[in-house]
């Protein structure tokens, strides 16, 4: 492998885990890839030798801790953790289905925290390397029909936010991405427009940036979309439903 770096990838099988996998693979790194999908990991192969396939769901703990080991011993080393599985059901989260807001949960937040958990221990004892997580702008305010989905993201945020405190101590850093409407096939399922939504390349260059040549803890984009949202966060809770409440004409309860 000689002195390229390595990065480990969740989600790397569609959207924006599968443009950042490319990416990083297409400027020289050894890509550890993972996502509940072989063929498709498989497929990112055959495309660039560079990624190598490493089958996982997120939500198996014990299958967390197995593949941080292989790809440690494979590759000597892990330099960065990008760790990006999500889900969202818009039509579940319209009727309130308690199974599938679970499962969001479960996918999105507990996902991530399995995956952080199998890297921790090696992160902190290294004292160096970098942990990223995806979390969404959706993190920021409650979002009509979205409420699973905002509160794992939410939750995702302020958990990244705690553990900068606890790595920096160990000279391990930890980045938040946050990123606005970006087209995959998990918003795809959205009845609404999505203003200034972004392609995935797109993303995986924004990210790529923040990841190698920046040092801010957030990564958000695009920018215009990402700082007229983070007016809203801190807007009074009176103004702020009163400001989206217009817009819910659009979604289709």
């Amino acid at each position: 492998m000689g002195d390229k770096k390595v990065i480990w990838i969740t989600g790397a099988s569609s959207g924006i885990g599968k443009a950042l996998t490319i990416k990083f693979a297409e400027s020289g790194w050894i890509v550890a890839a993972s996502a509940r999908r072989e063929n498709l990991l498989n497929e990112l192969n055959e495309l660039n030798k560079n990624i190598y396939p490493f089958p996982l769901d997120v939500t198996e703990i014990e299958n967390c801790k197995i593949v941080a080991k292989k790809i440690i011993e494979q590759f000597n080393q892990i330099d960065i953790c990008v760790f990006g599985t999500g889900m969202h059901d818009p039509k579940s989260e319209k009727k309130f289905n308690l199974n599938k807001i679970r499962e969001i949960m479960e996918v999105n937040y507990f996902g991530t925290m399995n995956s952080i958990n199998s890297i921790y221990d090696y992160f902190s004892e290294k004292k160096s390397g970098q942990i990223s997580i995806i979390s969404s702008v959706a993190g920021y305010r409650g979002l009509p029909a979205a409420g699973a989905y905002c509160a794992s993201k939410a939750a995702l945020t302020s958990f990244a936010e705690s553990l900068n405190f606890d790595m920096m101590q160990k000279n391990v850093r930890v980045s938040l991405v946050s990123p606005g409407f970006i087209k995959t096939p998990m918003t795809d399922q959205n009845d609404f427009p999505m203003p200034m939504i972004k392609s995935p390349e797109f993303a995986a260059n924004e990210i790529f940036k923040g990841l190698t040549a920046k040092k801010s803890f957030e990564i958000h984009f695009p920018k215009v979309f990402t700082y007229f949202l983070k007016f809203l966060q801190i807007l009074p809770s009176s103004l702020y439903f009163k400001f989206v409440a217009k817009g819910m004409k659009k979604i289709d309860y």
